[in-house]
């Protein structure tokens, strides 16, 4: 079992330091200056090579985007439209009869005559029949104009025709509705391409990365400016905010959020790493009411979580909590326990059981349950049954990150060997016993780190998680300062056989008997010499000796 170093909780971008530094003179950059994919897209779709006549742009669906997009072309010399709204009345041209004369307004699709229209899914597809029209126009054919009310309607209303390109951007949600709209979305008549979220992290990338921040403030903030410990600051949110050191969001709006609110709390037009923490407190803190009611609820009994002492077949498990309406995900222990008994080897999932399981959650189990069959290598079913289940709990669990907790809760009620309750789990397992990444780690950790830190430090408090989740960890200052003082502790691990000896203080398996592997095998023994009573009444009698 290795214990993570408080360096390892929060990416520290040791290797970039120069660059950090020199951050703040570097030039103002474009967010399209790190989408070199996307570049290459529209650089081809505005060619006269390109024969298609739609470009899909997976992105936010964010006006901004559309505008970002429109000013790239524009600066290229082309005639671009952009919707400003989702409508898609205003894309086609309307006319009125004023004065018994018929005027005409161009609608959008008019106006890019000759030009590209940047518009977003939702006015493409507000309904299938303005699609229909759209796809018409690209193909060359004419309309008729649509009356603006019923007394301007006429036999043989104008038509209009218009020469473009049309280039639409969604969220995944909307071009899948987009896909099952049109069989067309997949052939050569539309391309495809992504305004990427994120920026995987490099010598090169984060000198770009800090022009685009650079950029953002000369447009929103042009008063301010960063010291090179807000850059760094920055990085270290950004890494929370993608869940990986590797990877910075390239959101305009987290970006503006963040230094938006990091800038009222400067006097001197210069943000600093204070400033953006004071920032991400206050906004922890505007959405800190469930998660502090949670908390509550342990403190006063109502939610029972034992962080101290120990115990058989029970394990504090790490759930993510995600309330509808709520902004954010929140972390949360669970207690799991398990009970086993005299039977025919089944091991009982509680959850699925009541149909409070999904079918993620029934697969780590059944993996779990394979894995310690095939351990204890038995030649026949395994004499006893268990039940498995998270207490308290009363809404859907779901996802296999719960199994390596599971696992050691069975293992400790089969072998009787107690659970250190100090210690939080959280990982999913294979069926050769190896530990796998799992998600939402940030507040999985914080979660229970907040619940040991109302009842009481310890000095021996912490969460085991999967060595690959390691690269996802961007602890808040507060508990990477817990940590640093030894108040509290991570560990990783790639096997069972290194979690086991931490939570049991036994090892998994050994030729010692004290292995717990070879206790529960040494409760098997015992259990198939033991003679059974024969009759009904016997066994009747047996239950109150």
């Amino acid at each position: 079992m290795n214990l993570v170093p408080w360096q390892d909780v929060c990416p520290q971008y040791n290797n970039y330091q120069t660059t950090i530094e020199q951050a703040p003179n570097i030039a103002p950059a474009s967010l399209l200056d790190l989408q070199p994919r996307l570049q290459a897209a529209l650089k081809f779709f505005t060619s006269q090579a390109c024969k298609s006549k739609v470009l899909v742009v997976k992105d936010g669906d964010n006006l901004k985007y559309r505008e970002l997009i429109a000013d790239s072309l524009k600066a290229l010399g082309k005639h671009v439209v952009v919707t400003k709204d989702t409508s898609s009345a205003l894309l086609f041209d309307h006319y009125a009869k004023v004065d018994n004369q018929l005027e005409v307004s161009a609608g959008l699709i008019s106006q890019a005559n000759n030009g590209f229209l940047v518009a977003s899914t939702q006015a493409s597809l507000s309904t299938l029949s303005a699609w229909g029209n759209i796809k018409a126009l690209l193909s060359g054919a004419s309309l008729n104009s649509v009356a603006i009310d019923k007394q301007s309607t006429v036999l043989s209303p104008p038509q209009f025709q218009s020469d473009f390109k049309l280039i639409i951007l969604g969220d995944r949600d909307q071009l899948a509705e987009f896909d099952y709209a049109d069989n067309d979305f997949r052939s050569g008549f539309m391309q495809y391409t992504e305004l990427e979220s994120d920026l995987k992290v490099s010598e090169k990338t984060i000198s770009t990365y800090f022009g685009f921040v650079n950029g953002l403030l000369e447009k929103q903030l042009p008063e301010y400016s960063l010291d090179s410990s807000a850059y760094l600051r920055l990085l270290q949110a950004g890494a929370r905010e993608t869940e990986d050191k590797q990877y910075l969001p390239l959101s305009i709006d987290w970006h503006s959020a963040l230094l938006g609110e990091a800038s009222s709390f400067s006097h001197d037009k210069v943000i600093t790493s204070a400033h953006i923490e004071e920032a991400i407190c206050a906004k922890r803190s505007r959405e800190a009411y469930l998660p502090e009611r949670a908390i509550d609820d342990i403190l006063e009994g109502q939610v029972v979580i034992e962080t101290q002492g120990q115990q058989v077949g029970q394990v504090n498990g790490l759930t993510v909590i995600d309330i509808p309406g709520h902004p954010v995900s929140y972390g949360e222990p669970a207690r799991i326990s398990c009970v086993v008994h005299f039977g025919d080897g089944d091991v009982s999932d509680v959850e699925r059981k009541v149909d409070l399981g999904g079918n993620i959650h029934a697969k780590g189990m059944m993996i779990m349950q394979a894995f310690v069959s095939s351990e204890l290598d038995l030649d026949a079913p395994l004499p006893y049954s268990a039940s498995i289940v998270f207490e308290q709990s009363y809404c859907e669990v779901d996802g296999d990150s719960a199994s390596l907790a599971e696992l050691c809760s069975l293992v400790s009620a089969l072998s009787g060997y107690p659970i250190d309750q100090q210690i939080a789990v959280t990982g999913a397992v294979d069926q050769f016993g190896r530990v796998q990444a799992v998600g939402g780690l940030n507040e999985k950790v914080e979660g229970f780190y907040s619940v040991c830190k109302h009842q009481g430090f310890t000095g021996k408090q912490g969460v085991v998680l999967p060595k690959t989740n390691l690269q996802h960890l961007a602890l808040s200052t507060e508990v990477v300062e817990s940590i640093k003082q030894g108040e509290f502790h991570i560990w990783s691990a790639t096997h069972v056989d290194e979690v086991v000896p931490l939570l049991l203080n036994k090892p998994f398996k050994s030729e010692d008997e004290d292995s717990v592997i070879g206790k529960i095998a040494e409760r098997i023994e015992n259990f198939e010499k033991l003679e059974l009573p024969e009759t009904l009444l016997e066994r009747v009698k047996n239950w109150f000796v």
